[in-house]
Formats: C-alpha cells, structure tokens, sequence
C-alpha cells in the first residue's frame, strides 16, 4: 500500500506497483478472472493486467471496484467482445466482494505502438500489475513525471465526462445514479493532473493525493474540488445538483486546457 511522498522512486522515476500479494478478499475472484478469461478468448487474449485499488493493495471489501486492462490480439473478431461483456456480468453476480468489474479493452498493436508510448505504454508500466499472458511492460523502460504523460493519459477527458452528463440524464435507478456520480467525481478529480504546472515534480496516485494538489494550486476552485471529492467518496447529491456542478467545472477545465468549452 502507497504512504504519502512525493510519488517517485529513489532514481527520480514514477513509481511502479508494489509486487506483494494481493489482498486475501479478493483472490478468489481473480483466480476465476485468470482462468475464465483466457478460457473464453483463447489466442486471442494477449495479456490480462489489474489496476486501481486492488493492484495497489488498498481496495475495500464490497465497495471498490475491480479493474482490468486487456490487451486483445489485432484479430479478435467483435463477437468475443460481445462474449466478453456476458462473462464480465456473470462474475459480477458471483463475486459481492467487488462492486463493479471493468474491463479496460486494448489491441495489441495499439499498446505497443511508439505514437502511444506516453499513454499505453506508461498505463502499462506503472499503473498495472501483470496477473496472465505476455507481459509488455517488460518491454518499456520506467517514465520519469512530465506533463506529456499527464496530458496523454487525461487528454480526453472532457468528452469521456460529457459522456457521464449524457448517461446522467438518461439514468432513473438511484443507485446506478449514485455510481454514476461516484465513477465521474474520481475520473475528474485525477483528472486535473492534466494540467500539470513546469515546476512540479511529484506525482500523485492516491486520490487524498490528487485533492490536495487541486486544493492548492486552484484554490479559487476548492468549494466544488471538496464537493466531487465527497461525491468520489459517498455520492449523495441530487442528480441536477451534480450535474449542474460537473457541467460547470467541465467549462473551467477545458477553459485551462485551451479546448472548446463543453
């Protein structure tokens, strides 16, 4: 598990995933996670990774969730994927300890391609841990902190969280609501990294840590920053309070980033 500091190793480069075991919780469902995914796509299963509060040893039982990188081969036909989706539900329903899968889907080609290097290439080294298949973050050599990579990580943000606006609209179960809300406040909140400053040189991971960076270098924003870091934690706002709030602060963000406004 992660303490605070500045984020780096003793070599200056962004730290990588602690090689521990996993949390006892949740090993059972990532042995089915490793056995019935490559039983499913067969060849065309490259490499299964884990990321978030689980790889990082952190995750809490029945409320975090749990989060998987795929590299796909260049020739996985979309019918796996449709397959895919089915099993991703079913071991949702077999496994309470975990409140939501996700699967994160790439190809092969597109990992390993250099024009991605600062996005895929550094997701894979130092944001996953390997649990089945060819390891290609073996390939990669560590990243120090620039805003390149903060940009390429998050540099589509502001679509993907127009993205949350829509679905918020158009979602009527509470809970999923409040999901909802809990996944785009997180998503925003890490977010801000985007507009990485020259003269820092930490980096955040956990998500107290992203706060505290927002809080000091956009004080003039910390009434809403606190709002979206309550909703990541326990999401209780009505959906127009939230969505009021998120289409605002989208408007401020792409404002700083020097795109169009949403």
């Amino acid at each position: 598990m992660y303490t605070a500091d500045n984020g780096l190793d003793a070599a200056g480069f962004i730290r990588q995933l602690p090689k521990v075991p996993f949390q006892i919780e949740y090993q059972a469902v990532l042995a089915a996670v490793r056995n019935q995914l490559p039983s499913l796509l067969g060849t065309h299963l490259v490499a299964l990774y884990v990321y978030g509060s689980v790889a990082e040893g952190r995750a809490r039982p029945g409320q975090s969730d749990l989060d998987l990188t795929l590299i796909l081969s260049d020739a996985c036909p979309s019918t796996r994927v449709i397959e895919l989706e089915h099993l991703r539900r079913t071991l949702e329903l077999g496994y309470p300890e975990v409140s939501k899968i996700d699967f994160d889907l790439g190809r092969r080609a597109e990992a390993l391609a250099s024009a991605n290097r600062l996005s895929w290439g550094f997701w894979l080294k130092h944001h996953c841990r390997w649990l089945w298949g060819e390891d290609l973050a073996r390939r990669l050599a560590p990243f120090k902190p620039s805003a390149a990579i903060a940009q390429a990580v998050n540099g589509a943000v502001v679509p993907e969280l127009e993205g949350y606006l829509h679905t918020l609209d158009t979602c009527t179960l509470p809970a999923e609501r409040l999901r909802l809300q809990r996944e785009a406040a997180r998503r925003l909140l890490r977010a801000l990294l985007a507009l990485r400053r020259p003269d820092e040189t930490d980096w955040p991971w956990t998500l107290e840590e992203h706060r505290a960076r927002a809080l000091r270098l956009y004080p003039e924003q910390g009434v809403v920053i606190e709002f979206f870091y309550t909703e990541a934690l326990r999401p209780q706002a009505g959906a127009v309070e939230f969505r009021q709030r998120l289409a605002a602060f989208l408007g401020w963000f792409a404002q700083q980033a020097g795109s169009p406004e949403p």
